[in-house]
């Protein structure tokens, strides 16, 4: 009897050290060894993530937004425009439950850069924000040029953008919501037109948030 107790007491004790360990989510992207030498010279390597690079775009309200917004905050990222027929409207309908889950937590943000450099201005970016129902400075939408716009897709957030005469409303875009981290790391990709991926980002996010830095 003594033995098995203290089997048990083990198995109690392995069981909470399990429960107490901090789960954390993977770090996305591209990587790279940095050497370095600490207070007593000594080398030590470490590892230098890929980060979202500074920014400057004009939002829904024409103001002039960069990275700084985003300082010390997690956020959802994704590329739509706003007359897209096909992904867009399902993307941002699910993207709009993330938003009501944390809308007015002060750690959280959402950013949407359109791919329609032609036609989507601020002002058509307001109107399509307050058609979905959104309003106040925690969802921002981006107008940017194609060259910075379509290569910020791309190179940093991996997702493939294109302009395509021969799609059905003249672009092709993936419909990923990319997770961000307060480090501006990729945390997550999730396929915005999912149910599933969606509900998966939400908890995540609750991860990332409790993630100590």
């Amino acid at each position: 009897m003594k033995k098995l107790t203290l089997y048990a007491a083990f198995g109690m004790l392995l069981f909470g050290a399990a429960c107490t360990q901090e789960k954390k989510l993977p770090i996305l992207g591209d990587r790279e060894a940095k050497i370095s030498k600490d207070a007593n010279g000594n080398e030590k390597i470490d590892t230098v993530y890929k980060t979202i690079p500074d920014f400057k775009f004009l939002n829904q309200d024409s103001v002039e937004v960069t990275q700084d917004m985003f300082n010390n905050k997690i956020y959802v990222a994704d590329f739509f425009f706003t007359s897209c027929t096909t992904i867009c409207p399902v993307m941002h309908r699910n993207m709009k439950t993330i938003y009501d889950k944390y809308q007015g937590n002060p750690e959280v943000m959402f950013l949407s850069h359109t791919i329609d450099f032609k036609y989507d201005k601020p002002s058509v970016l307001k109107k399509y924000a307050q058609k979905l129902g959104v309003d106040g400075p925690q969802w921002q939408f981006l107008y940017g040029d194609k060259a910075t716009v379509y290569s910020l897709a791309k190179e940093d957030y991996l997702v493939a953008v294109q302009e395509d005469s021969a799609a059905t409303d003249g672009y092709v875009h993936q419909g990923w919501l990319v997770l961000i981290d307060k480090h501006k790391r990729i945390r997550g990709a999730y396929d915005g037109t999912k149910t599933e991926e969606v509900e998966k980002l939400k908890s995540d996010m609750d991860v990332l948030l409790a993630e100590k830095d």
